[in-house]
């Protein structure tokens, strides 16, 4: 029987701009790595739990898309408002976009069941 995890980490990405897929690459990897520097940065003791027990059970990890900049942060404000760690990635635009363009954010590593309440009904990037 396959282990399902309680902890997991969603990145969802903007599919309505144009990214090259290392691009793309790039803003998961910042999306995911700040996410988890936001928790160790604070002094939330739950969010080290998760933290310490995501990467026990493997470090899940989910890549989905918004539609759109007002999904990305409609989904960053409600993982806020849950008092989840989340990030949001605005590129520098030294490559492919604009300056200051927002391409992702991160939710958890939290319980799966808290970041399912934000991010469980997009699909898969």
């Amino acid at each position: 029987m396959e282990h399902l995890s309680e902890y997991k980490q969603s990145i969802v990405l903007r599919s309505d701009i144009k990214m090259s897929k290392g691009k793309a690459a790039a803003q998961a990897a910042h999306a995911a790595v700040e996410a988890v520097l936001l928790i160790i940065d604070s002094t939330n003791t739950t969010w080290h739990k998760w933290l310490r027990d995501w990467r026990k059970e493997r470090q899940k990890k989910v890549v989905l898309r918004a539609n759109s900049e007002q999904e990305l942060l409609r989904l960053f404000e409600e993982a806020r408002r849950l008092g989840l760690p989340a990030s949001l990635i605005r590129d520098a635009g030294l490559t492919e976009l604009p300056p200051g363009t927002l391409t992702a954010i991160a939710v958890g590593p939290a319980p799966s069941s808290l970041v399912d309440k934000v991010t469980g009904r997009l699909k898969l990037f």
